[in-house]
């Protein structure tokens, strides 16, 4: 067997280095990198001594991540997440988009993501403010409070793509405030 000691590769008409290895085995590349498509089983970019795991291309426009032999992972061409949870195959993700969760004695966020703050408009009554606004009003919200007593609950109002106003009240239908309530967008 022969070995080929070089640092540059170039290509006869380029006047720059297409290919350039240094003493760490670090590679680069002055072009771009185009491999075979591979598949879940042998992925067309993987580890040393991990076949099986790593990224391939299962069509046009689509990237995928593989672990084990088994699609874990698809960034489609609509760019939609798909990813295996725990379903048995991969589907389709679909985010939560904010989450909040506050003081409802007067709307100090506690803890949150995507919400710029909660407005409290009297006892039981919020609107909470979208740091980023969602991209239209077709998402739902879900929410519930801190509250031992059965049948109380919540309602949100008509949603907007900056905010959504929530409302929490007791099993007699009375608005009411509680130290703690929780809201999340999913769209």
């Amino acid at each position: 067997m022969s070995t080929l000691r070089v640092t540059h590769l170039k290509n006869e008409t380029s006047s720059s280095n297409n290919i350039t290895l240094d003493s760490s085995a670090n590679t680069t590349i002055g072009g771009n990198l185009i491999a075979q498509a591979g598949s879940a089983s042998t992925p067309a970019i993987q580890a040393t001594g991990d076949a099986n795991t790593g990224i391939y291309f299962s069509g046009a426009d689509a990237v995928d991540v593989a672990t084990g032999g088994t699609q874990a992972l698809q960034l489609d061409s609509s760019q939609n997440l798909k990813f295996n949870s725990g379903y048995g195959s991969v589907a389709t993700a679909y985010g939560v988009r904010a989450w909040v969760c506050f003081n409802g004695n007067n709307g100090t966020v506690l803890e949150d993501g995507n919400i710029s703050s909660v407005t409290d408009n009297a006892t039981g009554n919020y609107t909470i403010n979208f740091s980023t606004s969602i991209a239209d009003t077709n998402y739902a919200a879900a929410g519930s409070s801190d509250s031992a007593t059965a049948g109380d609950g919540v309602v949100f109002g008509p949603p907007a793509t900056g905010s959504i106003p929530m409302r929490v009240f007791d099993q007699g239908g009375t608005l009411r405030d509680h130290d703690k309530v929780f809201a999340i967008i999913v769209r």
